[in-house]
């Protein structure tokens, strides 16, 4: 028998039911804090893995989230481009402060605050995406297009 689902776990559930997203969490006997760590843990592929990464609007100061496929990096001159304004990596208490979560279990919905939403167009190309579910332990898998279209986010090329 499963244990119960963490707090932090339990309001991901809960945001994805609201935004009409079923999918199921599991909760991971090991680390899933890293891509490379949930992929091995979710028997995938790293670029099947979805990094929940924050950055903040240089001018504007505003949250931006970027949905990234694990095997990416982001290259922030080009994303800078198309939300208008350069990107700052915040600090830890800050991302925290915006979603509720600590950086490794970083879910990509159900945040402490709306954020605006930019999603890798290579995660599209899958069947199955893995993502955090709140917790560096927890995940969950759904279809990336269900998740773009919950989460309202824009496709963008960010590698």
């Amino acid at each position: 028998m499963n244990a119960p689902l963490t707090s932090s776990s339990q309001r991901v559930q809960a945001a994805a039911e609201r935004l009409g997203l079923s999918i199921s969490i599991l909760e991971m006997p090991q680390s899933t804090r890293t891509a490379e760590e949930a992929a091995a843990a979710c028997g995938c592929d790293v670029a099947q893995i979805v990094k929940s990464l924050v950055f903040q609007g240089a001018g504007s100061g505003q949250p931006y989230l970027l949905l990234v496929s694990g095997k990416n990096r982001v290259d922030e001159e080009g994303v800078a481009g198309h939300i208008g304004e350069a990107l700052l990596r915040p600090d830890a208490a800050q991302v925290r402060s915006w979603t509720g979560y600590a950086i490794g279990g970083i879910p990509p919905f159900g945040h402490a605050m709306p954020l605006r939403t930019l999603i890798d167009r290579d995660l599209l190309g899958h069947d199955i995406v893995w993502a955090a579910a709140g917790t560096p332990r927890a995940v969950f898998s759904t279809d990336p297009k269900a998740l773009m279209q919950a989460t309202g986010a824009e496709v963008i090329a960010v590698a």
